[in-house]
């Protein structure tokens, strides 16, 4: 096969391809900021967005049920000034990173929803098709999040009225919550009476009684099991059914011999109560469409279900919603703050109550609000301030039940639950005055332990009677990580200690040489040598910083110059622009 044949549809941008390898973080508990029920799963996370999601990666793949997060929307207005080509490279580079973590955290049967503008939101959706199969796109939402004659800034060309949420499955089979309504006969409202016996003759293979004008009449009241709905035979139902095929074949233009205004009663269609069905002709010069009425579905009738689904609408007016959102869960933040009664839509048709409900750009804290009142566990990140001048109030009035504000009345909230504050722990390799990597001093005993555990795909969960097992990777396998020299006696009192079946990995900083290979069943790694050029050690934050541009021709003898984007929106973004990706 060809080179050729191997190609697939994708984006391709500057960069594409380079991406960091990261380091795998543990995360630090601040019981200060944790607040309510002691024992529950709910995080919120303080610290970048990118090494937040690897840091939940090995704990969390395939757990997620629902992620709904919404980006900075790329406006340009941080690059004025360099080539656009770069600018959209930089964003697609850093949305690829996340949604690739992002798609790993998702369960089998989870929904990831990102709400996004115009300005990149078609890009988004090829770079979605990308990272989650274009089979497995399901819609977009169209949301009004302000009015049609609110005007943002007077020098607008166009007025942006509508946003976007692209929504996809993490795979086939993942089925959402339709809308539920309480099961009844309304629409079944329609009945017959019959004056005349009728011309009696077969169409189709089937028994048909035609009426005349004067010889029926239908009857509109309140609706009930005996009732019938009024349904056009018209567009896909002329294929789609029984019914609408047999109108097509049979009926479509029989008005012409039959009259205007005709009434066929066909015996032996349908599937409800009656052995027949009513179908009419056009009821007036010029007209050409009909209609049927069918009866209640036999399969409703014997239904011991108490509500019916209907398709998730793909348009929401929410202007209103927006513009009164300002104050909710009593926080002002401006520029970018979404609505409960958006979030509650979002958890309503992609999570149920218990799922894992996922944010990585947090802002102030509505979805986590939300989740926490529709009874969801949550996982929200933020790197900015607000994650403790916003989110953290937020959350603790909701606990305390002092919030009546956003979906409070509608969930019915009536308080409780709880929160653990994280913050990611400083990367565990730095460099010292040689310029070599060292194990970072803020690492004490018990979070090396963590870390190592982390970094060779252990789970950490330290064994209360043998010190040694710290980490479990399967049923047999543990990890050992020890500050201290190994020796061969420490060696031979630790196989001593094992059983047979169970294997080791020790991780040390030094150890004797007679110690290695000495026990088929435990490897003994040196760190930090081991982490060496295993990940990107050092580095805090992976949102948009630009370094070291491109210049233009005549300004190469210049010296070049390393910028980061917040300095650049610090001078240029209004206070409704969001930081790009902090």
């Amino acid at each position: 096969m060809s080179n050729k044949n191997l190609q697939k549809l994708e984006l391709t941008w500057i960069g594409k391809g380079e991406e960091p390898k990261l380091e795998p973080r543990i995360l630090i508990e601040n019981p200060e900021y944790s607040y309510g029920d002691p024992s529950t799963e709910n995080m919120l996370i303080h610290g970048d967005n990118l090494l937040a999601l690897k840091a939940l990666e090995q704990d969390y793949a395939g757990k997620v049920k629902c992620i709904y997060i919404d980006p900075p929307y790329n406006t340009g207005a941080a690059f004025e000034h360099y080539d656009d080509n770069l600018e959209h490279s930089i964003w697609l580079d850093l949305m690829k990173r996340r949604l690739t973590i992002l798609r790993t955290l998702l369960s089998e049967d989870g929904f990831i929803c990102v709400h996004i503008d115009d300005s990149e939101g078609h890009y988004l959706k090829v770079l979605m098709d990308e990272v989650f199969q274009r089979s497995n796109y399901l819609t977009t939402f169209y949301i009004r999040v302000r009015y049609p004659d609110k005007t943002l800034k007077q020098d607008m060309n166009f007025h942006k009225e509508i946003e976007q949420i692209h929504i996809y499955r993490k795979k086939y089979g993942a089925k959402p919550n339709q809308n539920e309504a309480p099961l009844n006969f309304d629409k079944f409202n329609y009945y017959f009476e019959e004056f005349a016996e009728g011309e009696e003759t077969t169409l189709g293979g089937k028994k048909v009684v035609i009426f005349k004008k004067d010889q029926y009449r239908i009857v509109k009241r309140e609706g009930s099991e005996d009732g019938r709905k009024e349904i056009w035979a018209t567009g896909s139902i002329l294929d789609g059914n029984s019914s609408g095929r047999f109108f097509r074949d049979y009926l479509t233009g029989r008005y012409l011999d039959d009259g205007l205004g005709v009434l066929y009663k066909i015996y032996g269609i349908g599937d409800d109560k009656f052995s027949y069905r009513y179908f009419t002709g056009p009821q007036r010069e010029g007209a050409t469409k009909g209609k049927y009425f069918q009866g209640v579905p036999n399969s409703q009738l014997k239904s011991v279900e108490t509500t019916t689904s209907s398709p998730i609408n793909n348009f929401y007016d929410l202007a209103g919603s927006f513009g009164n959102c300002r104050h909710e869960g009593g926080v002002d933040f401006r520029g970018g703050k979404k609505p409960e009664k958006l979030l509650q839509l979002i958890l309503t048709h992609f999570s149920n109550e218990g799922d894992i409900v996922l944010d990585s750009f947090l802002g102030s804290g509505s979805t986590v609000a939300v989740a926490h009142k529709m009874k969801r566990k949550w996982i929200g990140v933020e790197l900015g301030q607000q994650a403790i001048s916003h989110v953290l109030p937020r959350l603790k009035s909701i606990i305390k039940n002092t919030d009546l504000t956003g979906a409070t009345q509608e969930t019915n909230w009536q308080g409780g639950g709880g929160f653990k504050f994280y913050t990611l722990a400083p990367s565990l390799l730095k460099k010292d005055k040689f310029d070599n990597f060292i194990i970072s001093p803020d690492y004490n005993p018990d979070m090396l332990a963590a870390a190592m555990a982390k970094q060779e795909g252990f789970k950490y969960h330290p064994d209360e009677a043998k010190f040694w097992k710290q980490g479990q990777s399967s049923e047999n396998d543990y990890i050992f990580t020890t500050t201290q020299f190994l020796t061969v006696e420490a060696l031979e009192a630790l196989h001593d200690d094992m059983q047979p079946g169970e294997s080791l990995l020790i991780c040390c900083k030094a150890f004797q040489q007679e110690c290695k290979n000495r026990f088929s069943n435990i490897t003994i790694k040196k760190i930090p040598h081991m982490l060496l050029n295993r990940c990107e050690f050092g580095k805090d934050d992976y949102s948009f910083n630009i370094v070291n541009l491109p210049q233009e021709e005549e300004n190469e003898e210049e010296e070049e110059t390393s910028i980061s984007v917040q300095e650049l929106t610090d001078q240029k973004n209004s206070p409704d622009q969001p930081t790009l990706f902090d």
